[in-house]
């Protein structure tokens, strides 16, 4: 990428970070009302169904576990299906967006920098984030790449996509098992980000103080990215 901002900014190849990941559920995407509607979708109270959500991913579970306590044999293709037909289709859009996606993504291409999203999410779930209208430079799908986090291929391919090694990309994510670990194991940086349920319920002090940033949102991300690049 050519660096058009030499006067402010070190040029590109000199730069520790030279390209930023971003996942995309609950890292720009609040994903919160996305489980609303699936408790209204089963007919379970919001409150109920959030609040099993965070017991279940405090002992280890997942989201699919959720779905499976409320209604034994959920099938997650065969509701979203009957979902679609009846005209409250799965996914997100705009009104779904964090309000500090945009201006962190636009700042962070204001320096020249390299920006992809790359997430754990089904394949029309690309289609969705490229409605959103967001600055970046490439976007990954994991149902689309056939490879996800935590895998190693993952982070690779991330790297590969913004031709820089590995050790020049910053990944940012809210969960430590999906995102912090697995691109710090990869020799990335890596920003872990407290929002959502994951973001606040996991914990893991040692890869925390490995971290490059921990942020409580994606406001100041920019700044910080500008000052480690101009001093390290």
């Amino acid at each position: 990428m050519t660096d058009t901002f030499s006067d402010e900014f070190p040029a590109a190849a000199n730069r520790p970070i030279q390209a930023v990941f971003f996942d995309i559920g609950e890292t720009l995407v609040n994903e919160g009302e996305i489980y609303g509607r699936w408790a209204d979708w089963l007919g379970v109270p919001r409150h109920t169904f959030l609040t099993k959500l965070g017991a279940l991913l405090a002992t280890g579970g997942t989201h699919l576990d959720l779905f499976e306590y409320f209604k034994p044999g959920f099938d997650l293709a065969e509701e979203e299906a009957k979902r679609a037909a009846a005209g409250v289709p799965n996914g997100f859009g705009p009104a779904d967006l964090y309000p500090d996606a945009h201006d962190c993504l636009a700042g962070l291409r204001g320096q020249g920098l390299f920006v992809g999203v790359a997430g754990n999410q089904p394949a029309g779930a690309e289609a969705q984030f490229a409605a959103l209208g967001l600055p970046y430079d490439v976007l990954g799908i994991s149902d689309v790449w056939g490879v996800e986090k935590p895998s190693p291929e993952f982070f690779e391919r991330c790297a590969q996509l913004a031709d820089v090694l590995p050790d020049h990309v910053l990944y940012v994510g809210d969960r430590i098992d999906n995102d912090l670990r697995p691109a710090l194991r990869f020799g990335m940086h890596a920003a872990f980000l407290r929002r959502g349920p994951w973001g606040h319920i996991q914990d893991d002090p040692g890869a925390l103080a490995e971290a490059t940033f921990v942020l409580d949102d994606l406001t100041g991300l920019p700044d910080l990215v500008a000052a480690y690049n101009s001093t390290d």
